[in-house]
């Protein structure tokens, strides 16, 4: 029996068939837990509107930044109907934008929230999806 090479395009083309909920079931998938850090720049954004919207285990969506003028590494925390939270810590997020760089499904589950005083402290587990 031989195997099919599969062109890059085609296995792409799959990989986000798999992660946009399109039918099929990746039965290897897993969640690989990397890091858990808290979110940078609540204070940045309109933390009050989104916060109702933020609950343990809820999905956060990562989107690398790579033009951002403060941090070529940047990566932006969203909700899932793509609110802003705030980013992955400078100091946290190098290893995880070169991840996303070579095409990585690296995404993040709200671990808790708590306000103190104006600021809202959010705390995220970061995970890499590997099919």
């Amino acid at each position: 029996m031989s195997l099919t090479p599969v062109e890059t395009s085609q296995l792409a083309q799959l990989h986000a068939h798999l992660n946009s909920g399109g039918g099929l079931v990746a039965p290897f998938a897993r969640e690989i837990f990397l890091i858990e850090t808290h979110v940078a720049g609540t204070t940045h954004v309109p933390i009050r509107e989104v916060e109702p919207a933020l609950t343990a285990g809820h999905l956060l969506v990562l989107r690398r930044e790579p033009d951002n003028q403060h941090d070529p590494l940047a990566i932006l925390i969203l909700t899932e109907d793509g609110r802003k939270v705030g980013y992955v810590p400078r100091d946290r997020n190098e290893v995880l934008a070169r991840l996303m760089d070579a095409g990585k499904l690296i995404f993040a589950r709200l671990d808790s929230k708590q306000w103190k005083g104006g600021w809202l402290r959010v705390m995220a587990r970061v995970y890499l999806r590997d099919v």
